[in-house]
């Protein structure tokens, strides 16, 4: 049988995704299967420990978060997690820190060969919480409830693709699944990010995220096309996307419009979708369904890679169809690395098991 010890895991980067992160674990009491035993961020143990406490979108965090000076590790619920500021992967001795699983959250690394530093630097795994560069600077991407399946355990580089990707694509593959997908058109409005200011300054080489984020409606460079494609790759040439970011501080939505290759009614389109997401169906526990007149706010928090608005449905003859997705950007996504996370555990403690017995 696989080993019950928990599994050791390091932050690398401690942003808005490595807090959720941090918060996901607990929330869904997993702290005696998965351990933080590390956090590699630059920033001073003061405002760590703060921002571990206090946050603006999703509230205070439950537990107990305590500073000591002398070791410089944050406890939490009296449990230490030691502590690191260095500026790069390779000034971290991850070996020493005896971890089974880096969970890199800087956003900073994108190539194989950046990657690996890592790796170089004794990290065992490596669970990447954006797109790498290209599907070959990781071993696997992975969007939960899709080709989760395919991880075999003997990956060290894992990316869990992007948050609008895990929203999107399960969505995009049922659809192509049940009436062909012939095109689709992508328009992401999504909330603030670090990347912009929020009064105008000399921010960015886009002229567009030097404007004030708060103040503005502004559209943004997006590679989504090209993640959806890698997920799905016979849509390869058949999906276009754009982004803009909106001021409000969380939660996003997607437009999806689609021309299907077979004709479909609305009775047909919106029974298959909710089935999908019922409890017993292939999305549960992934993506909602809602027909509540909601605004984002009330999605705030939610930890659904997605959750389809039943009330903005729409055909245009037989086969064009729009739908409008929503999705909590940082909370849905954090949930779902830990899908990953725990999916892939599983892998590679069996693929250990079967290397001792061979």
């Amino acid at each position: 049988m696989p080993s019950t010890s928990p599994v050791r895991l390091a932050i690398n980067g401690y942003g808005r995704i490595g807090r959720c992160f941090l918060r996901a674990l607990h929330e869904a009491g997993l702290t005696e299967e998965f351990r933080i035993a590390a956090i590699n961020e630059p920033a001073d143990l003061a405002s760590m420990a703060y921002l571990t406490r206090f946050d603006s979108t999703h509230g205070r965090f439950a537990g107990n978060v305590t500073v000591d000076e002398a070791s410089g590790a944050i406890l939490i619920d009296g449990r230490a997690i030691t502590i690191r500021h260095a500026q790069t992967p390779e000034a971290v001795d991850w070996r020493a820190l005896d971890v089974d699983l880096v969970i890199e959250c800087s956003g900073r690394y994108g190539s194989r060969a950046e990657l690996s530093r890592f790796l170089a630097a004794g990290a065992p795994r490596l669970l990447v919480s954006h797109p790498a560069n290209s599907a070959a600077d990781v071993d696997a991407t992975v969007v939960y409830g899709v080709n989760q399946q395919d991880l075999t355990g003997h990956e060290r580089i894992v990316s869990g693709a992007s948050c609008t990707t895990n929203a999107v694509v399960p969505i995009l593959d049922l659809l192509d699944r049940a009436w062909g997908v012939e095109e689709a058109l992508l328009t992401t409005l999504h909330s603030v990010m670090n990347d912009q200011p929020l009064i105008d300054g000399y921010h960015h080489a886009d002229l567009r995220r030097t404007r004030s984020a708060m103040q503005s409606i502004i559209p943004v460079s997006t590679g989504l096309a090209r993640g959806v494609e890698r997920l799905l790759p016979r849509l390869a040439g058949k999906v276009r996307a754009k982004a803009i970011r909106v001021p409000t501080t969380n939660v996003s939505a997607i437009d999806l419009t689609v021309a299907l290759a077979r004709p479909v009614d609305a009775d047909a389109l919106r029974a298959a979708l909710v089935m999908a997401t019922a409890t017993d169906g292939p999305f549960a526990n992934l993506v909602a369904w809602s027909e509540e007149t909601h605004a984002s706010i009330d999605f705030n928090h939610d930890p659904h890679s997605a959750i389809l608005d039943g009330s903005q449905i729409h055909l245009s003859g037989s086969r064009l169809v729009n739908l409008l997705i929503w999705f909590d950007n940082e909370w849905g996504f954090a949930n779902r690395m830990l899908d990953i996370l725990r999916h892939w555990r599983f892998r590679w403690q069996h693929a250990r098991r079967d290397r001792r017995m061979a």
